[in-house]
């Protein structure tokens, strides 16, 4: 589809981008996966009303637990590099900033500390895992809307002076993993309004060591697809690079701290790398993602 206004972000990563032809796990490792994933997601329910009565970092624990389990279920290893969580002071809001590449990406920066994350609007209908992320407290982004933009923002400075870490995918749609796209400035502003650092977190997918497309959500997709890629892919890696906090004052509007916290991001990225032209497939089914 194309984009609903001028401002929709937009991706040229396509089909062409995502590695199928990587050989794979066999058809048992595969129902295995399946049956442990299954397994994980129904203990979700049990999980939740723990954490519900629970406070503080038992909460924290086991939920971090369960979505490590969930990663490792579907077939990935989690490697954490730099902070082993994103907020440096307990009870002090912190705004992460990721890049998106994957339906995974979620699941992986919850296993390293539960937060609450913005996402887009259509993830509340996706089977199971919709439910769970919505339980999370998820803030929900319609981007074809505009005029819903300030009312987004401002809930989640809200959120941010009460304390919370907040998550939000900073180019607003899915790229490959071996392109990344420009960070969008808008929800940067709820950072400046609260008056809370900002964490830059980056994610990578690798397989032997090299990075790859395999788990990438983009093109035609459907989650279905994507989760059968995974399933099917041998020895997946997430890894998550937790960077320094970028302070309150850095940067004195939205777009000079979008642009700061991307040039730390492409530290770790090794720079925002073109899309090899014969990948690109257009951008009629982009994933777009808050």
């Amino acid at each position: 589809m194309s984009a609903a206004h001028a401002w929709m972000p937009v991706s040229p990563c396509g089909d062409g981008c995502v590695d199928r032809t990587s050989a794979g796990v066999g058809a048992w490792r595969v129902l295995w996966r399946v049956c442990a994933a299954v397994t994980v997601l129904l203990c979700g329910a049990p999980v939740a009303a723990v954490a519900l009565a629970t406070r503080g970092r038992i909460r924290e624990a086991v939920l971090r637990r369960w979505f490590r389990a969930l990663v490792r279920a579907f077939g990935a290893r989690l490697s954490v590099v730099g902070g082993p969580l994103f907020q440096a002071t307990p009870g002090r809001g912190v705004l992460v900033v990721s890049n998106h590449v994957s339906w995974l990406d979620e699941l992986a920066i919850d296993a390293v500390q539960p937060i609450r994350m913005v996402a887009k609007r259509d993830i509340r209908d996706w089977p199971v895992l919709g439910r769970l992320i919505t339980a999370a407290r998820t803030v929900y982004l319609d981007r074809e809307r505009l005029s819903l933009l300030p009312g987004t923002v401002a809930e989640l400075a809200a959120a941010l002076r009460e304390g919370a870490a907040v998550g939000i995918h900073a180019e607003g749609t899915t790229w490959c993993g071996l392109a990344s796209g420009r960070y969008r400035p808008a929800l940067f502003q709820a950072a400046l309004d609260a008056g809370v650092p900002v964490r830059p977190v980056v994610l990578r997918y690798l397989v032997a060591g090299a990075p790859t497309t395999r788990a990438a959500f983009v093109g035609s997709d459907t989650l279905v697809d994507s989760l059968r890629r995974v399933l099917r892919t041998r020895g997946l890696v997430v890894e998550v690079h937790v960077l320094d906090e970028v302070a309150p004052g850095r940067a004195g509007t939205r777009r000079e701290l979008a642009a700061l916290v991307q040039g730390e991001a492409e530290r770790v990225l090794g720079g925002a790398l073109p899309v090899p032209a014969q990948r690109v497939h257009g951008t009629s089914a982009q994933r777009q993602a808050a």
